[in-house]
């Protein structure tokens, strides 16, 4: 019996001396911390070059706390001995005063391993409120506190194409008869434009028939028949608007005042700007109503 103990203690010694040569030692960075607050957790372990030491991985069950991340560094040997630490930082999300953490170092042997746990570090709860009351007690405050809106780019997307759409309907449907009562409205404003002037000059031409007043009577004249018939009718002479009008009347009435510029007679031209301001309304009315008779027929 005493022989057998001997060989088992000769077969454990040196597993004994080994476990007795690792040192491991913990601490939290900070003695306390805010709830949620990152701290940091250094685990050491001193062990003779030989053993095979490992330490915790994101596996291991860190409660009460939370492992956020695990930092390491290169090992370092100096006379056979080895040294290895590792920082871990965790949270504190517990109401509790105070936290304990211990984690362990793992010595791995033939078939089996041996744990090394270092003493447990405490963790303090830093309170940002000195008391906590048992009933809260709200302030009252009816002041209107306005909250910023920001923009709804869909919303406004969709008015944007709502009204995109229902202009595009609008042009399809009516886009024809706006352009005819627009041709309406600017044909009568020309036409008063050139009426008014027509009395001016012809009262000038009439009070005193110079060649500068029959030529701007006569050029007013042209002018606005051109726009209305879209015929060249500046570049035609007295006879050629008279054939080409089909009114012999109206080369009458253009002579008359020809002959103040030409001839430099001053005879009475009242008729004929009277009978040539018949011809461009007789013009206009003629307009006007195939415009209306185009908008009737769209």
């Amino acid at each position: 019996m005493v022989k057998t103990l001997k060989i088992f203690l000769f077969i454990l010694l040196p597993f004994l001396s080994n476990a007795q040569q690792i040192k491991v030692d913990a601490y939290f960075m900070q003695d306390s911390a805010k709830l949620g607050e990152r701290v940091g957790y250094v685990l050491k372990a001193t062990y003779p070059e030989s053993a095979q030491i490992i330490f915790p991985d994101s596996t291991f069950d860190f409660s009460p706390l939370v492992l956020l991340e695990k930092k390491t560094f290169i090992s370092n040997t100096q006379d056979s001995i080895t040294q290895d630490s590792t920082i871990y930082y965790v949270s504190n999300f517990s109401l509790d005063p105070s936290s304990y953490l211990t984690l362990p170092v793992y010595e791995l042997a033939r078939y089996d391993s041996v744990v090394h746990y270092p003493l447990e570090a405490e963790l303090k709860l830093k309170l940002t409120l000195d008391s906590i009351p048992e009933q809260l007690v709200f302030q009252q405050n009816n002041i209107y506190q306005p909250l910023e809106k920001s923009f709804n780019w869909i919303i406004i997307g969709i008015i944007l194409g709502g009204i995109l759409l229902l202009l595009g309907l609008l042009y399809f449907f009516f886009a024809d008869k706006v352009q005819e009562y627009w041709n309406e409205r600017r044909e009568k404003r020309r036409w008063s434009q050139f009426e008014k002037r027509w009395k001016t000059q012809t009262a000038l031409l009439t009070q005193n028939p110079s060649i500068e007043s029959a030529d701007e009577v006569i050029g007013l004249w042209k002018g606005y028949m051109e726009s209305i018939t879209k015929l060249p009718i500046k570049e035609w002479t007295s006879s050629e608007i008279g054939e080409r009008l089909n009114n012999l009347k109206i080369f009458k009435a253009l002579r008359t005042i020809d002959l103040i510029i030409y001839a430099g007679e001053s005879s009475k031209s009242e008729e004929a700007t009277n009978y040539l301001l018949e011809v461009a309304r007789e013009k206009y009315q003629e307009k006007q109503t195939k415009i209306k008779h185009e908008r009737a027929v769209v």
